[in-house]
């Protein structure tokens, strides 16, 4: 098959699969100039409450495509910066399921999502050094935040492969699962996660990527939504709550 982003909904849960198992998954440009327009479809689907980004087989994502370099290193980084950037302001909770090797644009996707969730075998990398090519501001900062400059600073001079065990000390992955077990664990915190409130989620997800100019916008949502009427009146009476606020369309 063509490299391509296979995607589906089920259950609430949109899940995108890079497949590009030629090259083990690595990103092409048409990959990554189709990444946007389907991540906005699927964050207007008021079916949609999470995202679920993977890798076809027991691979994440090998990086960019090396051969799309060729012609403009710059233009290349350039597509995946916005693909990257389409993914870390989708409304809704998105989280990376890694199996294997995730590197170089793998872990700019990654990174780029709420949450990682890996398998035990998974190894994580970013490579430009090895290619003279200097890794994006933005995929920098957002990778310095996560697990802090010191080990920014020993993945991008270095190139070298960290382990699965490595990166959750390090703060890059929320788990790590036995082998196996990942896709139950994902399915089961998936649909955990679409059982809460939306509006919460949305809101602390652009609180906590540092987003300052929507406090009142979210004050407002928030005494209109209902969601906290239904939230206390669902503990009280000892049911499931029905949360009805969605993102706008």
């Amino acid at each position: 098959m063509e490299p391509q982003l296979p995607h589906s909904v089920t259950d609430g849960v949109a899940t995108v699969v890079i497949h590009h198992p030629a090259k083990r998954n690595a990103m092409t440009a048409g990959m990554w100039e189709a990444l946007p327009p389907l991540l906005d479809a699927l964050a207007a689907d008021p079916d949609v409450r999470v995202l679920v980004l993977t890798g076809e087989g027991g691979t994440f994502c090998a990086g960019a495509d090396i051969s799309t370099l060729r012609a403009s290193p710059t233009a290349a980084q350039a597509l995946a910066v916005r693909a990257e950037e389409a993914l870390a302001v989708f409304p809704k909770p998105t989280l990376a399921a890694v199996r294997g090797h995730c590197v170089g644009g793998g872990v700019q996707l990654a990174a780029a999502c709420d949450l990682r969730f890996a398998e035990e075998g998974a190894l994580f990398g970013v490579t430009p050094a090895k290619l003279g090519i200097v890794y994006p501001a933005s995929s920098t900062r957002r990778l310095a935040s996560l697990v802090g400059p010191g080990t920014t600073k020993y993945l991008l001079f270095s190139g070298e492969l960290i382990d699965a065990a490595r990166a959750l000390r390090t703060g890059l992955v929320e788990e790590v699962l036995p082998e196996g077990e990942l896709g139950k664990r994902v399915a089961e915190f998936t649909r955990l996660l679409g059982s809460r409130s939306l509006l919460a989620q949305a809101a602390t997800k652009e609180f906590a990527n540092g987003r300052t100019d929507r406090d009142a916008y979210w004050a407002e949502k928030a005494r209109g939504s209902g969601d906290a009427a239904e939230g206390v009146a669902a503990f009280l009476e000892r049911r499931q709550p029905r949360f009805t606020w969605t993102t706008p369309g």
